[in-house]
């Protein structure tokens, strides 16, 4: 069966437009990820048998259980920051889903970056590989808002105001994380995770400090 001359053309005006669809998938990637989170906290195994043993194997774990509370916080920010977007969609199209599809690549690969960091902390390598997934996901969300802004996706009344703020938010997070990161060149990586876990608290909670509260 032959297909008429701009047949595919026509296809792509169609393909992706689903917000429902887009909103779905998200949800659920989001919450896949942060359930494959807490496989990295394993049962510890006792070679002996008394309350003094298991605290000190929980104690063992501890380091485990401040990155995989750093990830869930990266996970849950990078929802909210998603969800916000897709709210003041007026409509998409098939560039935008794959552009939103290359966010949630990103976001399937916190898992893997959380249990390489937990299981080499003091390797700067596990550190980078950690960054770069933050960095991918701040990227590809802010390519979706900026290509979204040019092709007229969103709710052309609240985006004059809204957009720069949004804008704003990735760019200043992500330059916190690279300072972050970069610590690690003249302290112990351990400096590093803390301060990575210090940016992600002030996102959660948004504190009223002014210093903090313009971030």
């Amino acid at each position: 069966m032959s297909l008429k001359p701009g047949s595919g053309r026509r296809f792509n005006e169609f393909a992706g437009t689903n917000l429902d669809r887009l909103a779905g998938i998200s949800d659920g990637i989001f919450a896949v990820g942060m359930t494959l989170l807490v496989l990295g906290l394993a049962v510890p195994t006792l070679s002996a048998r008394t309350e003094g043993d298991l605290w000190q194997a929980l104690v063992r774990l501890a380091p485990n259980g401040l990155v995989y509370a750093m990830s869930f916080m990266t996970l849950g920010i990078f929802w909210v920051g998603q969800g916000t977007q897709l709210n003041l969609l007026a409509r998409s199209n098939r560039n935008y889903s794959w552009l939103q599809l290359a966010f949630l690549l990103a976001v399937t690969l916190v898992p893997f970056s959380t249990a390489l960091l937990a299981r080499f902390p003091t390797f700067r390598v596990a550190l980078v590989e950690y960054w770069l997934n933050i960095l991918l996901l701040g990227m590809t969300l802010l390519a979706g808002l900026q290509y979204g802004l040019r092709a007229g996706l969103f709710k052309v009344s609240e985006m004059p105001e809204i957009a720069p703020l949004m804008r704003g938010r990735i760019l200043i997070a992500q330059s916190l994380y690279a300072i972050a990161t970069a610590t690690c060149i003249f302290f112990p990586t351990w400096v590093s995770i803390g301060l990575i876990f210090l940016v992600q608290l002030n996102y959660v909670i948004a504190p009223r400090v002014p210093i903090l509260h313009r971030f």
